[in-house]
């Protein structure tokens, strides 16, 4: 063990290193491999205004997990970046295990797919959520390793009962953070245009959705969150393929 590094048993099968300083990358590797000779997992904890020291575990070799929130640290309630390497864990100078490493601490953001629907008038379909007072387009988030595409109709379904393939994507919106979310990108698919009969054959899913109907541009204005009607209004047009929280 070097003098800046240490390396303590923290459960059965977990060590957990630390160190002082800026030792090297070498030293930290040398260090977590002999840790997972004798452990199935090696972390460390770090904190989360130290790049020096994330940056020296992601090279290292440690996988970043999260962040482990309200930690007793020193005696004093903290939060830290959660990294860590398992014994199974691919060699890092292989490609599938670097890929890994670097898939674990590149940015991610959020995808939601919605669905413009029509009806003969121009009307747009909209849903009454649940879960927050405004109305939407139908759709949702993606799911990790989902189409978009596919996200859109199987949320349409879930949520409304309607089988309607998408068409093409009408509008990527760009979503900034907002009321306790991260930021997001949305991407809207053309839903076609169906007579105003079809609502007769939605099934709501009642956990999520309150009403659904088709509504005027005007309407969309009146219900839903300014942002929403603002990508509606820019997806209906088609005038540009790309906008930001509808501008």
């Amino acid at each position: 063990m070097g003098d800046l590094i240490d390396v303590t048993t923290v459960a059965e099968g977990v060590a957990r290193i630390q160190w002082q300083g800026e030792p090297t990358v070498d030293a930290l590797r040398r260090e977590v491999a002999t840790a997972l000779v004798e452990h199935s997992r090696v972390e460390a904890l770090v904190p989360l205004d130290d790049r020096g020291a994330q940056r020296a575990a992601t090279w290292a070799g440690l996988l970043k997990e999260g962040v482990s929130r309200g930690l007793t640290v020193d005696g004093e309630v903290a939060d830290r970046v959660v990294y860590a390497r398992v014994r199974d864990d691919q060699p890092v100078d292989q490609p599938e295990g670097f890929r890994s490493l670097l898939n674990s601490f590149l940015p991610r953001k959020r995808a939601i797919s919605q669905m413009l629907a029509r009806d003969p008038e121009g009307r747009v379909l909209l849903c009454q959520l649940t879960y927050k007072r405004d109305w939407d387009l139908p759709g949702g988030v993606v799911e990790v390793g989902e189409s978009p595409r596919l996200a859109v109709q199987r949320e349409v379904e879930e949520e409304l009962g309607l089988v309607i393939e998408p068409g093409d994507l009408v509008l990527t919106d760009w979503l900034p953070p907002w009321g306790g979310w991260d930021d997001a990108v949305c991407l809207v698919f053309d839903g076609g245009t169906h007579e105003p009969t079809v609502l007769a054959d939605v099934v709501m899913q009642e956990r999520e959705i309150r009403d659904v109907r088709f509504c005027t541009l005007d309407e969309v204005d009146e219900l839903a969150a300014d942002f929403t009607a603002r990508r509606v209004r820019a997806a209906v047009s088609g005038a540009q393929p790309y906008t930001e929280s509808g501008r």
